[in-house]
């Protein structure tokens, strides 16, 4: 069984991915952190930055977003709102340099989802609700993704990457993923 699209997810247009190298297997599920302005939640950047509309004179932190083409293939904002970017059955462009168990270009095996969040601001209940319940869809459609293979963006690529950070509390999210 494949799963493209999450049914209860909003669908937001986004030209930044591609196709997954052929015969490549879906295995790995990578969880990421994200805000804009960094540490300002509910704004309209994160969808414009995954849409490619971003105005990056709109604040000055912006100015390193120039002609950066990222996506992921969900977001999920602080009162659990999920939206979708990408088909899971492509590759979105998430992870950057990185490797996992000697496998370089994570991109190509992964499926990507960011949380409206910094490293040191808890999450709320309402996205641990929402990850667990989207985790859940996106395990039973691709088996090769088990709990082992759950990582944050540290663990792909923990030279350059600290999110989702310390605020993340996984071991509650693995307790809800097991109910």
């Amino acid at each position: 069984m494949s799963l493209d699209w999450l049914s209860a997810a909003n669908r937001r247009p986004c030209t930044y991915y591609d196709d997954r190298p052929e015969q490549e297997t879906v295995s790995l599920l990578v969880i990421h952190n994200i805000s804009l302005p960094a540490g300002e939640f509910g704004t309209a950047y994160v969808d414009e930055l995954f849409c490619g509309t971003l105005e990056c004179d709109a604040h000055p932190s912006f100015c390193d977003l120039k002609g950066l083409e990222v996506s992921a293939h969900c977001f999920i904002r602080r009162d659990g709102q999920v939206l979708q970017y990408v088909p899971f059955n492509k590759r979105a462009w998430h992870a950057g340099v990185s490797s996992f168990e000697g496998r370089h270009r994570c991109n190509d095996f992964s499926i990507g989802i960011e949380l409206e969040g910094t490293d040191d601001t808890p999450y709320s209940e309402a996205q641990y609700q929402k990850l667990v319940a989207v985790t859940k869809e996106i395990m039973a459609a691709y088996p090769a993704i088990t709990r082992q293979r759950i990582v944050g963006h540290c663990d792909i690529a923990p030279d350059r990457k600290t999110d989702p950070g310390p605020a993340f509390q996984w071991s509650e999210f693995f307790h809800q993923l097991e109910q």
